[in-house]
């Protein structure tokens, strides 16, 4: 399994948090604070903050990077000959 970064680790969260927030501060304001109806109130801003962070990771995961150029870098196989 390939091992993710840290960048697309810390902008999952962020996304999850961030969403969070907003839709709770929606929640509040609207007349009917049940975003979906079958879902406890409570419960559905942390649920529907899942679905951006998880177009966050995957997006994140699945993005080509750029490849290092620096000669004095190292690769996880020469680390691991160390």
């Amino acid at each position: 399994m390939a091992v993710i970064e840290t960048k697309v680790k810390a902008a999952t969260v962020a996304a999850y948090v961030g969403s969070t927030g907003l839709l709770a501060a929606l929640t509040a304001v609207q007349d009917q604070p049940g975003l979906v109806g079958w879902m406890p109130v409570w419960a559905a801003p942390f649920v529907l903050g899942l679905l951006p962070a998880g177009v966050a990771a995957v997006s994140g995961y699945r993005a080509r990077h750029t490849p290092r150029t620096d000669p004095d870098a190292r690769t996880a196989a020469d680390l691991k000959s160390l």
